[in-house]
């Protein structure tokens, strides 16, 4: 005589928690994306629509419309302007220097003003106004 069961084994797989998992490794695969490719380059453009303040020490390099350099309101030539600036700068550690620069001067002054920088390793960003 025979015992049949009434029960059979099914095997089952539990799905419920596979959604949450897929939710997560998309989650993180995106972030990790975003992280691999950072922008190399961040740079103020002249009349920006959002401007940022900085709270940090600052020197100003101001340049008028007829090519006169001022560094804190102080007038300086430009033969003199690398050195001043790195006399300022070797006063407090961690400074940025933010140039002013009107927008109808030509590049070649911008540029000269920025070689300093690049030359001696100085942090400078370009001063806007708002749209």
């Amino acid at each position: 005589m025979s015992i049949k069961r009434k029960r059979r084994f099914h095997a089952e797989v539990a799905t419920s928690s596979l959604s949450d998992i897929m939710f997560f490794l998309l989650l993180f695969f995106l972030i990790i994306s975003t992280l691999a490719n950072p922008n190399v380059i961040k740079m103020t453009l002249p009349k920006a629509q959002a401007n940022e303040k900085t709270n940090k020490q600052y020197i100003s390099l101001s340049v008028t419309e007829d090519k006169k350099f001022y560094i804190d309101k102080q007038p300086v030539s430009f033969e003199e302007l690398e050195t001043t600036l790195m006399s300022k700068m070797n006063s407090a550690k961690d400074q940025t220097v933010i140039v002013r620069i009107p927008f109808n001067l030509q590049v070649q002054d911008l540029v000269d003003v920025l070689q300093i920088g690049v030359k001696n390793n100085l942090k400078f960003v370009i001063a806007t106004s708002p749209k």
